[in-house]
């Protein structure tokens, strides 16, 4: 079986976790950089531990647990449908974050520029929104990748004498 490193789409998104799991990571450590424009600066500020815990090292092993299950499905064919169906899943769910945040946050629907302040939509819209519509699109694309691939004899077949 081909290894994942040589499907752009599932190199792409393996990459996408990687880095997305790393500044979670950072986060997690105690890195300020970004937290705010992505969290809100109070709970940047205050960093409650269910926050750190799961919003920070938990996302940061899904993240992980996810670049695993995209190798994983790249390269064991038994879990190829199985897998892909939970890749498109995940890739349809972090594309409509992306998609229906920037949405919300160019409409103003309910005011919600003034909730979540101006530096927040400022980063929002311009890197954390499309960050996950590129990540909901790589994944996608390898969910698509693993349906369009043939599926595997079920065994040795039999042949006419």
């Amino acid at each position: 079986m081909r290894s994942p490193y040589r499907r752009p789409a599932a190199t792409a998104a393996i990459v996408w976790c990687g880095l997305f799991a790393a500044v979670h990571v950072f986060w997690a450590l105690g890195g300020s950089v970004g937290l705010a424009s992505s969290a809100g600066a109070r709970i940047a500020a205050s960093r409650p531990l269910a926050f750190v815990l799961l919003g920070l090292w938990g996302v940061a092993a899904a993240l992980l647990l996810g670049a695993v299950l995209i190798a994983w499905c790249t390269r064991d064919v038994r879990w190829r449908r199985l897998g892909g169906v939970a890749i498109g899943v995940v890739g349809a769910a972090l594309l409509a974050r992306g998609v229906l945040v920037e949405v919300l946050l160019l409409a103003d629907v309910g005011g919600v520029r003034q909730s979540v302040g101006a530096e927040e939509t400022r980063w929002s819209l311009l890197l954390w929104n499309p960050w996950f519509v590129l990540g909901g699109a790589l994944w996608l694309a390898v969910a698509g990748q693993l349906a369009r691939q043939p599926r595997p004899a079920a065994g040795p077949q039999a042949t006419p004498d």
